[in-house]
């Protein structure tokens, strides 16, 4: 402790003896300080003239993959990766004006890369998720489809490198992770031209089949979205507790199912009504025995 006094005391006795040493230290600063503004300024312009070239390119890329007719979920995903590389090389650029070395980041990221690994380890799954569905194409932007691992349905709205975007009928947006979605089942209700409708109608064990089957042919005589050259199945489904089960088969394109669903099953009601087939609801017959 000693010795640490007498070391301070000696400095400062030189500096009062000699003055010039403060001025001598903050002269050399000068050059250091105005070469670490340069590399400031520099890198600052770096940054605002890189991110300028950037957009340019990631707008020149979108319009040139839009004319080549690039699905658009493909178009979303490659701009998003092009975005991030870009901007990871403007990155190591302005550090380089700084004096680090690219292969020092090279270095320090391989070093942290098993720590990385384990903490990302959800994201790059999505990730890689996002590359398989962009290579097999269960869907594309525009379909509706049903994950089967969530249960969750929409029309896809977009596919980015993590996340798929579902836009539901209620306007809602569901972000499902891209490595649930190429890891479960999915139902794509959009991926084929046309669909089938399957209607089940109960009606009474005391109506006559064939009268029942002659009104709902009727009813689908009238559906003008029904495609006349598919075939029309009715016929007896299941022989029910409390009835007999009718089934109705009928094609249409994609976009008309659910609005000839609806109207089918509201015209086949009134139809039955006005035949006076009636519509059993479940009973149960209950026997009282006497002791």
């Amino acid at each position: 402790m000693q010795t640490q006094f007498d070391t301070e005391a000696q400095l400062i006795q030189e500096v009062s003896n000699n003055p010039g040493v403060i001025r001598t230290y903050l002269e050399g600063m000068v050059p250091s300080l105005l070469s670490f503004l340069v590399q400031l300024i520099v890198a600052i312009l770096v940054l605002l003239i890189g991110s300028r070239i950037i957009k340019f390119l990631l707008k020149l890329l979108r319009k040139s993959l839009d004319r080549s007719r690039v699905e658009t979920g493909v178009v979303t995903f490659l701009c998003s990766l092009v975005k991030y590389s870009l901007y990871f090389m403007l990155a190591m650029i302005i550090l380089a004006q700084f004096g680090v070395t690219t292969s020092s980041v090279v270095a320090v990221l391989g070093s942290a890369g098993l720590t990385l690994g384990l903490a990302l380890q959800g994201s790059l799954s999505n990730f890689a998720g996002g590359v398989l569905i962009l290579l097999l194409k269960p869907f594309v932007v525009g379909d509706y489809i049903v994950d089967g691992a969530t249960g969750q349905e929409g029309t896809v709205s977009a596919i980015t490198i993590f996340y798929t975007k579902l836009l539901t009928i209620d306007n809602r947006i569901i972000m499902i992770p891209n490595g649930t979605l190429s890891n479960s089942s999915i139902t794509n209700a959009s991926h084929m031209e046309k669909r089938r409708i399957d209607l089940l109608i109960g009606v009474s064990y005391e109506a006559n089949l064939a009268e029942v089957k002659q009104v709902l042919a009727e009813v689908v005589k009238k559906q003008e979205k029904v495609l006349p050259d598919e075939q029309v199945d009715i016929y007896v489904s299941e022989l029910a507790d409390s009835s007999v089960q009718m089934g109705v088969r009928v094609w249409v394109k994609n976009e008309d199912y659910w609005p000839t669903r609806w109207k089918m099953t509201e015209e086949i009601k009134n139809a039955l009504d006005e035949s006076k087939i009636s519509i059993p609801f479940p009973q149960m017959d209950v026997t009282i025995k006497n002791q």
